[in-house]
């Protein structure tokens, strides 16, 4: 952990009281997000393909933008594996990794430190790129913790986050839905709703970014059976952190009942089964002076079909 006069120097200002989340909007058990990562701290390493593949894509995204980032922040850092592809790059000078567990803060290395992303501990305008490779998916305010990010990025600071998307682990989702309906007569919630891509993109204009760009993309991943994948959730910290969750172990007639719908809904020819992951993907920037600024709609001056040499169909004559 970096001496805790490196943080404070960084936050000059005295940090900033999050907005009080209503009750119906606290999915999460924050300190039960923070107890799997402390736990997938040491061996995290054995299981953290998901997160490699993250940020290696994000990588590119930030390589496209021309120019140096001199202060970054790796929000949600885990054990540092964005952060150590961001200083391969070349573009950045100091790095900054932070994540709400102490364990996986110090397995990141350098300047690093404990830090919620409910409530960042930093001063306003500090940052010139804000990176995050899988974590913000845990946040429950994410429209709060987006407006503090942009507040802490400098004007015309660049922001990049990919979280988890709504359609993860939609295999998983229906065969706990059937096991446990089938043995117990009733069903819990063992997967967390994530955030939805035309949601992600409204939240991002409401905190106030400049020029948002919000995709996805699937990554598909196959195991032998089932407690593969549940090994590797464990191993990556990702277990279920619902505030709502099932707090009684699971039966074993359930977690058998489990592997055979998964199989028999799910599995390939070969028998091994697939677990579906969507990875969302935000950027933005922090409004600064000389940025493209949208013209106003219908104030065009030429027709885009001249443009592109081709002839325009008015929309009533589209099959």
């Amino acid at each position: 952990m970096a001496p805790s006069c490196h943080i404070r120097a960084m936050s000059a200002a005295p940090p900033r009281t999050p907005t009080a989340a209503p009750d119906d909007i606290l999915v999460f058990d924050r300190r039960a997000v923070a107890r799997n990562r402390a736990r997938a701290a040491t061996g995290l390493a054995a299981h953290d393909f998901l997160f490699r593949e993250i940020a290696e894509r994000m990588i590119d995204r930030i390589e496209d933008v021309n120019r140096r980032f001199p202060l970054t922040l790796d929000l949600g850092c885990h054990d540092g594996v964005l952060g150590r592809l961001l200083g391969a790059t070349g573009r950045i000078d100091t790095l900054v990794s932070a994540d709400l567990s102490p364990a996986m803060a110090r397995r990141a290395g350098g300047l690093a430190l404990a830090a919620d992303e409910e409530w960042l501990p930093f001063a306003g305008g500090s940052f010139d790129l804000i990176a995050s490779a899988g974590s913000l998916h845990w946040v429950n305010d994410l429209p709060g913790s987006l407006v503090q990010i942009r507040d802490v990025l400098k004007p015309d600071g660049f922001f990049v986050a990919s979280l988890i998307g709504g359609g993860t682990l939609t295999e998983l989702r229906q065969a706990f839905l059937a096991a446990e309906a089938r043995v117990e007569g009733a069903a819990s919630l063992h997967v967390s709703p994530f955030v939805d891509l035309r949601d992600a993109a409204g939240l991002m204009q409401r905190a106030g970014f400049a020029m948002p760009v919000v995709d996805l993309e699937t990554i598909t991943v196959t195991y032998g059976d089932v407690f593969g994948l549940m090994r590797d959730l464990r191993g990556m910290g990702e277990q279920n952190a619902l505030a709502a969750r099932r707090r009684r172990p699971l039966r074993r007639e359930t977690i058998l009942a489990l592997a055979e719908e998964y199989r028999d809904r799910f599995a390939d020819a070969d028998g091994r089964i697939p677990a579906t992951f969507e990875i969302v993907t935000l950027s933005g920037w922090a409004p600064g002076e000389g940025q493209p600024v949208a013209k106003r709609r219908g104030s065009a001056t030429h027709r885009l079909a001249d443009a592109l040499g081709t002839v325009e169909v008015p929309a009533g004559e589209k099959p």
